[in-house]
């Protein structure tokens, strides 16, 4: 174990925190502040000061797991658990084709793993069925990104600049329980003189911080943000020429807009005129402003066209692709923006490109030596397969997700994995969907190992490994590098599966050289001695991408820096303008009705993270948040008879959640809210819907029909 001090990165969300890691004499590791990152400043949330407690190999696998003849998970080795991962992979695919065979990815593993589980996928096991959980996190923000856009990187700037903005709408987002250090950019704003407008139906801890707090009913932000644009041109505050010079699509964009007259918006989302009127004032009285948007208006049947719409707002108004103004989407998981960038989503290969584009094949077909016709098409995306297994997908390789406490219509998930013929599971703990395994594999973590992560900025980061794994776990890599040999050693597959991370990374490079997400000027030297670096960062003609002044390969001329800011100049589609969309209010996929009155929100809380498989093993954290409740209006407390604490029923279209009441005038009357962290009767995806976006395939986490029931006890 070493024993000095490693500058690194948090694990958790997007934020990527910087942080230095030093392990004890009693193998205990500290964690101090490390002030040279920019983002955090040496800032941490309890989640990253107490993220070593999981490194403990007291919390954690250290052994595989088999499905032992009488039911039961039993130790056995490496080579025994990797010859059963092979032979369950191979026989579903002999019997059934290779897109019998799936295979789920995370939006925490790093850039290199991302990269070969999706290399894995298509030239190893040659099956389309590729997705992973960052479906769930921000893709009808990216959907909407590329529309408008051309391009999708979360952030088009730093996070430096929203303090020197004029105004910033956040758009279904509470950094103050999901990213907490990221709050000081809103508190340094309005110190700074500008304003904060929050969108949410709950009065959150961030929403206390704002200037104005618009609380739409739960799945009626794409109104909203049409009757925004609408005020914005009948109040003539269009920037025309901007319009006129960077943009295409107005006039439809600006026809459906009129359709949505404030009285309406009002009617729709229960927000008033007067507070309509005083957001767009605020939002156009300054040169610069932005909109950024999270999980609220993203997680909806409708999301990509509720961003769009958002983005709208930014185009007319001309605030973006201008300095310190423009849209942009608040990454939720650590590595959520890298992750579909290099080829573990369903539709896309390394470097963002398109998994039906001959050209992108081609390039990444010759860096992986493969016949680009051998590679498969685009596969169904994460609901979708997660909704196949046990039928058309017979065996699945699982890797950093737990969809039996994460994915929406949860305890159909649940009864589609345990249908399947065979389940292999890596993860660092025996999450709830690991013990459904028929082998559980070790895997190392992010202190155990070096890697590369993608910032909700678009700041490609270096992980430093920190401490030494506990004896009998291996990394990702080299589980595929394990699984490769065994099912393709006959074509030598196992050689193109690198355990040293830093030469998966150099292969990347190569397979994002000219993506839109280019790396190729990107090297580990760089990002340790820059603090990150932002892409997209070609490496100049001939040269391998080394630091500035230091180009290998000959005379080449400067290597790129880096670009902190996009579309300054133009935008990344083919003319180079930005593209309005076209959309219209509609209604959520499932309203409600006399069985079900009342609308179903989900959300994080401070001290816990995603489906809390590990969070909820660290005792301080637990403390902080013990377990599930129901968030209810004192109105609808009264209406049932229940008191704050007591248990109450959430009953949807698709199951029954049980949980205690918390009572607060910070939630609509019409509207209840459930953290999603737990398992069991308090399981909050057991109630969502799995109802999906046309576009991004995003299911609608964020608004469903229930009704809620005093319990007795439970």
């Amino acid at each position: 174990m070493q024993n000095s001090a490693t500058p690194t990165h948090c694990p958790y969300c997007a934020l990527q925190c910087g942080m230095n890691l030093t392990p004890a004499a009693d193998g205990t590791v500290e964690v101090t502040e490390r002030a040279d990152f920019p983002v955090n400043r040496g800032a941490l949330c309890g989640k990253g000061r107490t993220a070593p407690a999981v490194l403990s190999s007291r919390m954690r696998l250290t052994s595989p797991l088999v499905r032992s003849g009488d039911g039961t998970l039993v130790p056995a080795s490496w080579d025994e658990a990797l010859d059963r991962v092979a032979a369950g992979l191979a026989r579903a695919r002999a019997g059934h084709g290779p897109d019998a065979v799936g295979v789920f990815g995370g939006g925490g593993l790093t850039n290199e793993k991302a990269y070969a589980l999706g290399k894995f996928a298509r030239v190893v096991l040659g099956t389309s069925q590729i997705d992973y959980n960052g479906r769930f996190c921000m893709s009808s923000a990216a959907a909407a990104g590329m529309r408008a856009f051309g391009l999708d990187r979360g952030l088009p700037f730093p996070l430096k600049d929203v303090p020197r903005t004029g105004c910033v709408i956040l758009v279904g987002s509470n950094p103050a329980e999901t990213m907490p250090p990221a709050l000081r950019y809103f508190s340094e704003l309005r110190a700074n003189g500008g304003t904060l407008i929050v969108v949410d139906p709950r009065r959150t801890r961030t929403a206390e911080q704002a200037d104005l707090h618009l609380a739409p009913r739960p799945g009626t932000d794409l109104a909203l943000a049409l009757g925004l644009l609408h005020l914005v041109v009948a109040e003539g505050r269009v920037d025309e020429e901007y319009v006129r010079e960077r943009t295409s699509g107005w006039e439809e964009a600006r026809a459906a807009a009129m359709a949505h007259w404030p009285e309406y918006v009002e009617r729709i989302t229960g927000v008033s005129v007067p507070q309509l009127r005083e957001a767009v004032r605020m939002f156009c009285a300054p040169k610069a402003a932005m909109v950024l948007t999270a999980r609220g208006p993203e997680q909806q049947s409708k999301g990509t066209d509720t961003v769009g719409a958002w983005i709208n707002l930014c185009l007319a108004t001309g605030r973006a692709g201008r300095p310190l103004s423009g849209y942009g989407c608040l990454t939720g998981q650590g590595n959520g923006q890298g992750g579909r960038e290099h080829g573990q989503k369903a539709d896309q290969l390394p470097g963002y490109r398109k998994l039906t584009d001959p050209v992108a094949r081609r390039h990444v077909a010759e860096v992986w030596g493969v016949d680009p016709d051998s590679l498969p098409g685009p596969g169904r995306s994460a609901y979708e397969l997660l909704d196949a297994l046990g039928t058309d997908i017979r065996a699945l390789l699982l890797m950093g997700s737990n969809p039996v406490v994460s994915a929406p219509r949860a305890a159909h998930v649940e009864e589609r994995i345990r249908s399947l013929d065979f389940l292999a599971v890596c993860d660092v703990v025996l999450s709830e969907t690991a013990a459904l395994a028929d082998v559980v594999l070790p895997v190392t973590q992010w202190a155990e190992e070096t890697g590369t992560t993608t910032s909700l900025e678009g700041r490609v980061l270096l992980r430093r490994r920190a401490v030494t794994p506990p004896e009998g776990v291996r990394s990702d890599l080299q589980v595929l590098h394990g699984l490769a040999a065994r099912l393709g050693a006959d074509r030598g597959l196992e050689k193109g599966f690198p355990t040293d991370p830093e030469a998966v990374f150099e292969e990347l490079r190569r397979a994002s050289a000219g993506g839109l997400a280019d790396y190729s000027g990107i090297t580990y030297r760089r990002l340790a001695e820059e603090n990150g670096v932002f892409w997209p960062c070609p490496a100049p003609a001939g040269a391998d991408g080394e630091a500035p002044g230091a180009a290998a390969g000959g005379e080449t001329g400067p290597v790129h820096s880096g670009t902190p800011r996009l579309f300054l100049d133009r935008f990344a589609t083919e003319d180079g303008r930005a593209r309005f969309a076209p959309v219209a209010h509609r209604a959520a996929a499932e309203e409600p009705d006399e069985e079900y009155p009342l609308l179903l929100t989900t959300g994080r809380v401070v001290a816990q993270y995603q489906s809390g498989a590990q969070t909820r093993r660290v005792a301080e954290l637990n403390a902080a948040a013990p377990g599930p409740f129901v968030e209810l209006h004192p109105r609808l407390a009264a209406r049932l008879g229940a008191a704050e604490g007591d248990p109450v029923a959430v009953v949807s279209r698709r199951g029954r959640a049980v949980a205690p009441a918390r009572i607060t005038g910070a939630i609509r009357p019409d509207t209840v809210f459930m953290p999603f962290h737990w398992p069991g009767e308090g399981r909050a995806n057991t109630l969502t819907n799995p109802a999906l976006d046309p576009t991004s395939r995003m299911p609608e986490f964020k608004v469903c029909a229930v009704r809620v029931e005093a319990v007795a006890s439970y």
